[in-house]
């Protein structure tokens, strides 16, 4: 039996909840779909910018009203392996909340919207009619189910979608892990700390009900040999640099918090669209340092949204939705790419020792360097 939809959404994170969130208020018939069950602890810094704070009020959500308050957070340190230290300010006040509790209350937003929700659901196929409109075939437990619908949007994450390609070129060759855990008892000022250590780097920031998050992304050739479970490999890395074994020591791992995510590339150029458009880790896959990952997941989503509202109320054909939402994204992302790119590739420069000696002698660099990952204000 085919189910008729007006847009469906293909990854119920941040970036496939808010833009659910703002179609179904647009009065559109919008299915979010997963595969995995929410709500649920994923690999991700939880590192909010000022930007993913505004982003979120204007879904809806007001972080500081919420029942479990986040973190806050006015600066940032990066203490190299040598013991070396680098401290700039952030440009304004960030936010520290897990993603169990982030997508739990972008859900609701969602819900509320009157936007239908299925997870545990397995995507078997997505295919372009002749009026380009879509069918996707999805699989929940023993049952198969198919719909159609006029747009889908592809949220589901760093990982291709099983059945699609990628052009060639649009992520790094290098190979990374990323990890993550919430620890308890690690005191924590308001900052965000960035540890680096053989292969990449540890970034630890205070989150909600007094606890920590500690995000890892290493290359693969580094945490071969290292242990297999999350802590393991954390441990393994803290080895490299004596502030964070230090720092890990302070705490205790919380059972049941720990995720990995491999293989994990890194975007060369931002991928908006394939067969559909792209939005999120889908569209692009930032440097974890740089800390602006959320943000474009919910500037992504807002913008696909805009012109996806416009298509799906008939007020541009399908080749403009393609070429108008292909344009914009990468006029807003693809610079801030670049530039991300070159401070990924300045932390990983064997001279990264000599850093905390130029920003002593230039006390603007780190700050310019923090400015630089930021996106431009909404418009």
């Amino acid at each position: 039996m085919m189910k008729s939809t007006d847009v469906i959404i293909v990854g119920a994170g941040i970036a496939g909840s808010s833009c659910a969130i703002e179609l179904a208020r647009q009065g559109h018939r919008t299915l979010l779909l997963d595969r995995q069950q929410f709500p649920r602890h994923k690999t991700c810094g939880e590192f909010m910018s000022p930007e993913t704070k505004e982003m979120l009020e204007r879904l809806g959500i007001h972080l500081l009203n919420q029942e479990k308050s986040p973190s806050s957070m006015d600066h940032a340190r990066i203490t190299m392996p040598d013991g070396g230290e680098i401290e700039a300010p952030l440009p304004g006040f960030a936010y520290g909340i897990s993603r169990y509790e982030l997508d739990q209350l972008l859900h609701q937003q969602a819900y509320t919207a009157g936007a239908e929700i299925l997870t545990k659901v397995n995507i078997a196929s997505i295919r372009q009619l002749e009026n380009q409109s879509y069918e996707v075939e999805v699989k929940q437990g023993n049952e198969r189910r198919c719909y159609q619908a006029k747009a889908v949007i592809g949220a589901y994450g760093s990982k291709k979608l099983r059945g699609t390609s990628r052009k060639e070129g649009v992520r790094d060759e290098t190979i990374y892990v990323g990890v993550k855990s919430h620890y308890k008892g690690i005191n924590i000022p308001a900052r965000v700390e960035l540890y680096f250590c053989d292969g990449g780097y540890v970034g630890i920031s205070p989150i909600e009900n007094d606890t920590v998050n500690v995000a890892a992304l290493l290359t693969l050739d580094s945490v071969q040999g290292s242990g297999k479970s999350v802590t393991e490999i954390l441990q393994a890395a803290a080895m490299t640099n004596s502030n964070l074994a230090a720092r890990l020591a302070e705490g205790e791992a919380i059972q049941g918090t720990q995720v990995s995510v491999a293989p994990l590339q890194l975007s060369n150029v931002p991928e908006p669209w394939s067969d559909y458009p792209h939005i999120g880790d889908t569209m692009m896959v930032i440097p974890p340092l740089c800390g602006d990952g959320m943000s474009i997941a919910l500037r992504s989503s807002i913008v696909c949204a805009r012109w996806t509202d416009a298509y799906l109320k008939d007020e541009i054909d399908y080749t403009r939705w393609q070429s108008e939402y292909t344009l914009e994204a990468n006029r807003e992302f693809a610079p801030l790419l670049r530039r991300a790119r070159m401070i990924q590739n300045l932390a990983f420069a064997k001279t990264n020792r000599f850093y905390p000696a130029l920003a002593r002698m230039f006390p603007g660099l780190a700050t310019y360097v923090v400015k630089a990952t930021r996106l431009s204000e909404m418009k």
